[in-house]
């Protein structure tokens, strides 16, 4: 498959293994293939996060980090205990080239998120939940792995926001007090293919 194929198929494909497999084999381009599209959500989510999480050190997961491009920009946003799970092994095995990451390990692609009683402040999820990647189910999962007060930021693109689910999980967590709505901000995603996202940021309660 091209490099560029990748990104125009991502939305086709089916969860669990196939995902994983899919991710794994698109590992060595995945950063080019981004970079070429102007990724910008990245940069967009970490800025959110900073904007209610002062404390550059508290712990902070990236979930489903890919090849580390979300944990690079919380480096630079001065975040300094960042961790990275994600179900590929070939996206693991480049995200932990960056030097940006405290530890990386791999989730499962077929169970909710388990942080294997690992405790944070923030979890981010760039790119990581909706159309081609992880599933609705998510949200609940990170949302119960936060500590009380902690911070979600997530961002939903363009082909995720035409699926109400995603946005209704999220209002149905406010609804049933679990968090509080900080913000959801519309922007640039991949902006040289015309795709924008929309990025939340919730606090547990």
């Amino acid at each position: 498959m091209s490099t560029s194929s990748f990104l125009d198929n991502i939305y086709s494909v089916d969860g669990g293994d196939d995902m994983r497999r899919y991710y794994d084999d698109w590992a060595e381009s995945y950063d080019s293939d981004l970079h070429d599209s102007d990724y910008r959500t990245p940069r967009r989510a970490a800025e959110a996060l900073a904007a209610y999480l002062p404390d550059r050190d508290a712990p902070v997961l990236d979930f489903a980090c890919g090849t580390g491009l979300s944990g690079e920009a919380l480096h630079a946003a001065g975040f300094t205990a960042v961790d990275g799970t994600d179900i590929s092994q070939g996206m693991l095995d480049k995200a932990r080239t960056k030097g940006v990451y405290r530890e990386l390990w791999r989730m499962s692609a077929d169970r909710p998120l388990d942080t294997g009683g690992r405790h944070y402040r923030a979890i981010t999820a760039v790119g990581a939940i909706g159309a081609g990647a992880a599933p609705v189910e998510s949200i609940d999962a990170v949302i119960d792995n936060l500590e009380p007060g902690g911070i979600f930021v997530v961002s939903l693109n363009d082909h995720t926001l035409e699926d109400p689910q995603f946005e209704a999980r999220l209002n149905a967590a406010i609804a049933d007090g679990r968090v509080e709505k900080l913000m959801a901000e519309d922007g640039p995603h991949l902006p040289e293919i015309g795709l924008g996202a929309r990025v939340w940021a919730v606090r547990r309660l």
